[in-house]
């Protein structure tokens, strides 16, 4: 018996050290984050074994990870299945165990620790194998634009709680902007007018800015299926404002080009039946679903990228032509 404990924890200390960083989760972070990346990951390893040792935690299978974060399978020692998100703090990862905390698991993951000097999260563990996308690959594309719907007028039902950023000072921020971002050797005469069109739709709407919890990224591959919902949200950059800022992530997510190109059929129709869940004034969803284009635009100048998401603009043009 005393054998097989200290077998036990030997396996245990090895599971709690043996961190695999990939490769990709590296390359993003010196790319978008530089230094603080760099130290980031340097650091990873032992941050999580500090926290796995502090929440008595085992690791359970591989690692996962995104842009942004590195997550652990992880099994907590009264038997709970979790999972351990590691992730930069930045002004978009605080605002997260705020927003999961107000959310309260409705509709979204349930928040079961937080360690506020790190910003990692102890989460409860959905199902990792099966994205909300597995819907859309397999031919079920509207059945899951109306489960996404759902889910995100259930969390944009939710008031703000104090201490998130704030999408009127964010939209003030990406006017200020714009002027910059004109000069860019990326942006050619077709692509300055749509900014500019962009830019007009925000000055109208950005006096009424919302107070909505906003998730910020919800889109087909942020959904999980769980035990107690069919259905979760995960990763929210929480912010409070108007619900129609958070609809551009499930307009191109997954979006199949047409025998013509861009696909504007499907595009109209999620926007129609996001809007509809919502009880959105198209218009006004119009506009702010401008902002969220004008913010990728200047994030893609801002990264010096190759060229300018073709997407946003189609998605922002075609707004503009319908709605405005």
């Amino acid at each position: 018996m005393t054998d097989r404990t200290d077998r036990a924890d030997r396996t245990d200390r090895t599971d709690r050290t043996d961190i695999r960083i990939p490769a990709e989760l590296t390359r993003t972070q010196l790319k978008y984050n530089g230094e603080a990346g760099r130290a980031f990951i340097e650091a990873l390893p032992g941050r999580a074994a500090d926290l796995l040792d502090r929440w008595q935690l085992r690791v359970t299978g591989p690692s996962m990870y995104g842009m942004a974060s590195l997550v652990l399978p992880v099994r907590r020692a009264d038997g709970t299945r979790a999972a351990l998100k590691l992730q930069l703090l930045d002004e978009e990862s605080e605002g997260e165990p705020v927003g999961l905390r107000a959310w309260d698991g409705a509709g979204v993951v349930h928040l079961l620790d937080h360690d506020p000097d790190t910003g990692t999260l102890l989460l409860e563990r959905l199902d990792e194998q099966r994205h909300l996308s597995t819907l859309v690959q397999r031919g079920d594309a509207r059945e899951a634009t109306r489960i996404l719907a759902g889910l995100l007028a259930r969390l944009t039902a939710v008031q703000a709680p104090p201490g998130l950023r704030h999408l009127g000072d964010i939209a003030r921020d990406m006017l200020d902007d714009v002027p910059g971002a004109l000069g860019s050797p990326l942006v050619d005469a077709p692509a300055r007018q749509t900014l500019l069109a962009c830019a007009s739709a925000v000055r109208d709407v950005v006096g009424e800015p919302g107070d909505r919890l906003l998730h910020w990224d919800l889109h087909f591959d942020n959904i999980l299926a769980a035990d107690r919902e069919p259905w979760l949200a995960i990763d929210p950059k929480p912010l409070a404002g108007d619900p129609g800022f958070d609809l551009m992530p499930a307009l191109f997510n997954e979006l199949a080009d047409s025998a013509d190109g861009f696909d504007t059929a499907e595009v109209l129709y999620r926007f129609d039946l996001l809007t509809e869940t919502l009880s959105l004034d198209r218009s006004r969803a119009a506009s702010w679903t401008m902002g969220r284009a004008l913010q990728n635009l200047l994030w893609n100048v801002e990264d010096e990228e190759d060229e300018l998401d073709a997407d946003q603009l189609a998605i922002a043009e075609l707004l503009r032509e319908k709605y405005l």
